[in-house]
């Protein structure tokens, strides 16, 4: 996510002045293009994750992929979003976001088309990358055009957006086992199919770009992702974010939770599914479990912006984590439905960065610097935990080391988030 995003998402930042020229006011039926686009859009950003977790098992036997090569695949996410999440703005900047978003939607639809016919495991994570693309630089831009359409809506708007997202996630990690049952079993057409979504939210992309006023408020829309690429004004004092414990704290928190829900949708099914639980009902869990950012992620964003340190907060999350995990430990699949309810808590990590990440500087340079810092250090923070999984799985022979090691990584995050939740600003240690 970029810094736009963050000034959007968390209610403790204060809006943003557009910079350049005002946007003609767009037509009645271009603002409901508009959002029918980006609910389209935001079902579509986490589907390519959460479909592959279900059927991660068949793909590997079909592959040949070792547990090492899997956990590789399941790092591949963030490492595309921290690599082509930054260029975002500058794309923005010459072709609009609204033309990027485009694009991004049909690089994810090729990218699903392509990679379940690609061919050996090469062939496979390429084309992964491909849609993983498209859904960083969308996950980046489509909250700039929600604030430039949505200017006295973004609230409402956000939550429509993150709704969409949350139910997409869910969306795929429940149906995408028996829809590939019901179409004949074989995952490659099981893993395909989501390109058919994708392809239909490429339509009111294409419609918007070709409208004039609809591109005349696309390119005033580029305005805050050149802001937020090219500094801050010159009056402004900008904080040395490196030498701040603060700002160091909200990178790893950031990075260790991105590392639990990567972890989670890239083998939680496939933890259940040792257990000895059907393939349909461990995908339903993992749906479970993302469903759960749905109405959380508005109360713990609100609850966080009213309270001076948000700590109390991290270790409550972080000790669901840790329930969860000790259960997943101890009877997987005995307790299967209350484990997915509390990782799915813990999950709400995630809003809670985003929140203290606006809070933590008293200007919107420092929040943008911030956020900058702390997203893309917590992206690269967070590829290696999926991977080590993998590696762990495949040379125990079983769920203990790496459960294990899920847990034990609840217990820094803890101790980050309650460093982060503090009542300071970067400000205050630069």
């Amino acid at each position: 996510m970029s810094d736009d995003e963050t000034k959007i998402l968390s209610p403790a930042a204060g809006p943003r002045t557009p910079v350049g020229p005002a946007a003609p006011r767009p037509a009645a039926w271009t603002v409901k293009l508009v959002m029918a686009a980006i609910v389209l859009a935001a079902v579509n950003l986490r589907p390519a994750i959460a479909s592959l977790g279900a059927l991660l098992e068949e793909v590997r036997d079909s592959l040949g992929m070792s547990g090492s090569v899997a956990g590789v695949l399941t790092s591949v996410p963030p490492l595309c979003f921290a690599v082509f999440g930054v260029m975002a703005p500058r794309l923005a900047r010459r072709f609009g976001p609204g033309a990027i978003v485009c694009a991004g939607m049909a690089a994810i639809t090729a990218g699903l088309v392509i990679r379940p016919f690609a061919g050996g495991t090469v062939g496979f994570l390429a084309a992964s990358a491909l849609a993983l693309m498209g859904i960083a630089v969308s996950n980046v831009l489509m909250p700039v055009i929600v604030k430039r359409y949505f200017p006295d809506r973004v609230g409402t708007m956000t939550g429509l957006y993150s709704m969409a997202l949350a139910l997409g996630t869910a969306l795929a990690a429940a149906v995408t086992v028996p829809m590939t049952h019901g179409l004949g079993g074989s995952w490659r057409v099981g893993l395909g199919v989501w390109a058919v979504l994708a392809a239909v939210a490429v339509l009111p992309w294409i419609v918007l770009i070709k409208d004039r006023s609809a591109a005349a408020t696309d390119e005033a829309a580029a305005g805050p992702a050149d802001a937020a690429g090219s500094g801050t004004p010159e009056d402004t004092p900008v904080p040395r974010i490196t030498r701040s414990r603060t700002a160091w704290a909200l990178a790893c928190f950031f990075g260790l939770q991105a590392t639990g829900a990567y972890i989670t949708m890239g083998w939680m099914p496939q933890i259940f599914r040792d257990a000895g639980v059907p393939a349909g009902t461990a995908g339903l869990l993992l749906a479970v479990t993302m469903v759960m950012g749905v109405p959380l992620s508005f109360v713990i964003a609100r609850l966080a912006a009213r309270m001076r340190h948000q700590g109390p907060i991290a270790l409550a999350l972080g000790i669901c984590g840790l329930a969860g995990y000790t259960g997943l430990y101890l009877a997987p699949a005995g307790g299967a439905w209350l484990w997915a309810l509390l990782l799915g808590v813990s999950n709400c990590s995630f809003p809670l960065a985003l929140t203290m990440i606006g809070m933590r500087s008293r200007s919107g340079a420092g929040v943008v610097r911030l956020s900058a810092f702390a997203q893309s250090t917590g992206y690269l923070i967070s590829i290696p935990g999926p991977l080590l999984v993998g590696v762990l799985y495949q040379h125990s022979g079983g769920w203990g080391l790496p459960i294990a090691l899920m847990g034990g990584l609840m217990l820094p995050q803890i101790a980050v988030g309650i460093l982060a939740g503090r009542d300071r600003t970067i400000e205050d240690e630069s």
